[in-house]
């Protein structure tokens, strides 16, 4: 066993595939896993002699960076929880983790088929290191890595034979070099408000984060989840004629469906800063806003779909009828994916006493003063 305890020092084998090509499978079987090892071992090792003196694990499982990325790292830390509990001396220090029917040895270490089809894949890896080494260690590769981490070419070939595809490319990169990576990636598609929020989850989840998102949508990320501005709030402080404000508020909604989906696929939950705990949970597929409580002299509170071409349902308002037909707004609600409209639609329909009739306006419906709100007329 070790004399001291050792630190871990998370890496990744990056996978970044020709045109079209996907791998044929998404782990390796342990006999596999264990070969690829060694072959990454010898790699590491000609980069970095010091690596002898550490620990390597390996997770015989292709990730996409979503899967790697979410709060506290699992799938890092249960590689190392398993690593570490294999004797020191078993295996000649090299420890590897695949699949035996089918099954990896602990849930995080299994890929999501969901995120599958992306042109770059991680097979994660861990160093275990003696305390008085891992900082020297840990800097070494921090520049080896960046500079010379191109898997060996024995290594690449046994990639493309047992994944069945063919590679681009095939390098090393530390955690902090895929971090990089990914805030690279998503600053280039407009979406540095995004990571600065991942960042935050990922890095220092103790503090809170603060941010607009490119329409000015505000965000903030605390107590382990992203809490954003209600859109109708959001919408409600913009200018413009009924058309350009509509088209605004389809461009919000656009928008606060990516960082749904990127926040949900990092494992961090999102949610209206404006949503009371007596509201059931809709999850990551939907918002809801409430704005009031049903008034018994009011009719019974009705739904109505506000519609956007090309997005379908972008909000869906609960209003009662009152005096001359006037629209009373209850709440207002945002599918963030087509799935959670059913789901959505049940949970007003059972906090606000209606039914789950859903009543398509055909466009985003707007009152005198440009906000979202039901139509004052009745609808036959």
């Amino acid at each position: 066993m070790e004399a001291g305890p050792l630190q871990a020092l998370p890496a990744v084998l990056a996978l970044e595939f020709s045109p079209d090509e996907q791998p044929r499978q998404l782990t390796l079987g342990r006999d596999e896993a264990a070969e690829l090892a060694e072959l990454v071992a010898e790699d590491l090792h000609a980069l970095v002699p010091q690596v002898a003196q550490a620990r390597l694990a390996l997770a015989g499982s292709l990730f996409d960076a979503v899967e790697l990325l979410r709060p506290g790292f699992p799938v890092w830390a249960t590689l190392d929880e398993l690593a570490r509990r294999v004797p020191r001396g078993q295996l000649e220090n090299v420890v590897a983790f695949g699949n035996h029917d089918g099954h990896m040895p602990a849930q995080p270490l299994e890929p999501d088929p969901h995120y599958a089809g992306g042109p770059m894949r991680f097979l994660p890896l861990s160093l275990l290191a003696p305390a008085e080494l891992a900082g020297e260690l840990s800097d070494r590769l921090e520049v080896e890595l960046v500079g010379r981490g191109e898997a060996g070419a024995r290594t690449a070939d046994w990639l493309m034979r047992r994944f069945g595809v063919r590679l681009e490319h095939a390098r090393f990169l530390s955690r902090n070099d895929l971090l990089a990576l990914t805030c690279v990636q998503y600053e280039h598609v407009n979406l540095a408000p995004l990571w600065q929020l991942l960042e935050a989850a990922l890095l220092t989840p103790y503090r809170e984060e603060t941010t607009l998102s490119a329409r000015g949508l505000s965000l903030r990320y605390a107590d382990g989840k992203v809490w954003a501005q209600s859109p109708a709030q959001w919408l409600a402080h913009q200018s413009g004629d009924v058309a350009e404000r509509r088209h605004a508020f389809a461009g919000a909604m656009f928008e606060l469906r990516q960082y749904g989906a990127l926040l949900h696929a990092h494992g961090i939950p999102l949610q209206l800063d404006s949503t009371p705990d007596s509201v059931a949970e809709p999850g990551n597929g939907a918002l809801i806003d409430i704005i009031d409580s049903p008034d018994a002299a009011y009719g019974v509170p009705s739904l109505f779909a506000h519609e956007a071409p090309g997005l379908g349902v972008v909000a869906i308002t609960v209003a009662q009828r009152g005096p001359g037909g006037r629209a009373r707004t209850l709440a207002h609600a945002y599918p963030l994916q087509p799935a959670a409209l059913g789901p959505l639609l049940a949970i007003l329909a059972d906090h606000f006493g209606s039914t789950s009739d859903l009543h398509a306006l055909g466009h985003i419906q707007l009152d005198e003063n440009g906000q979202l709100s039901a139509p004052s007329l009745a609808l036959h």
